[in-house]
């Protein structure tokens, strides 16, 4: 398991995945209207959309919202006009970060996300020197200790995905994006709860930080995430459990 994901897995257990219940309705909201706008209303049609909406009602977004959100990206009611931009950066130790921004002003975010790198160690970098070293996958996390993961293995194996780790009780499942959906189906017929699914990305190296620049790169990895136009922060750091869990419990 790589640093970053290791990190997930941490703040997950301890209840502190997207910090306010606010700002994560305010970032699904963002993307289910740009699904919406890029591949139409049509959650059958449109796998981004469908994954949207999916990942909206496991986080219990009021129906209404979710309609709102699909109807404003469809034109259909008027509202902020979002566009999708992806920024590369580097931060401390060398290691790589993607941003994906979702904004209203391209201006302001690319000035804010600046700001925050420089006042703490990192730098936008040119686009595509850092993508290369991410490979895009299905995510499928399942958080429940009464879940039997010889079962989820099998369901999870048989449609499809290619990897699955297991730590502190949390079950990741990694599958090609072709199958994501194939084994979110899977495990939902069988009864088996989802606490995330999504399109991520995973770095294809890790680079090991430690000690202090350890520190400030979780720091700003936060502060990120933080961020009201970001929607998810992806890194290629490997950091020693030891740290990992003393930045955690703060």
């Amino acid at each position: 398991m790589s640093g970053h994901s290791r990190w997930s897995t941490i703040k997950r257990k301890k209840g502190a995945k997207d910090a306010k219940r606010g700002q994560l309705f305010s970032r699904l909201i963002k993307e289910i209207t740009i699904a919406a706008k890029l591949g139409g209303g049509d959650a059958d049609t449109n796998t981004r959309l469908r994954i949207a909406i999916a990942t909206a009602k496991e986080n219990n977004m009021p129906k209404g919202n979710i309609e709102r959100a699909i109807r404003r990206g469809t034109g259909a009611e008027e509202g902020v006009n979002y566009e999708e931009v992806l920024y590369e950066a580097y931060g401390p130790g060398g290691v790589a970060f993607l941003l994906e921004t979702l904004t209203d002003n391209r201006n302001r975010t690319v000035g804010e996300v600046r700001y925050i790198l420089d006042k703490n160690g990192g730098s936008l970098a040119e686009s595509g020197s850092v993508a290369w070293q991410f490979e895009k996958i299905g995510l499928i996390v399942i958080d429940d200790p009464k879940a039997d993961p010889d079962r989820i293995l099998d369901i999870a194996l048989e449609t499809g995905a290619e990897d699955i780790n297991q730590e502190e009780g949390i079950i990741e499942i990694f599958t090609p994006v072709s199958k994501f959906h194939d084994v979110c189906t899977a495990l939902d017929h069988a009864g088996i709860a989802r606490s995330l699914s999504e399109i991520s990305m995973r770095p294809k190296s890790t680079v090991r930080v430690e000690g202090k620049e350890a520190e400030k790169l979780l720091h700003l990895y936060e502060l990120l995430e933080e961020h009201d136009d970001i929607q998810k922060v992806w890194a290629n750091f490997d950091i020693p459990d030891e740290i990992l869990s003393a930045v955690a419990e703060g």
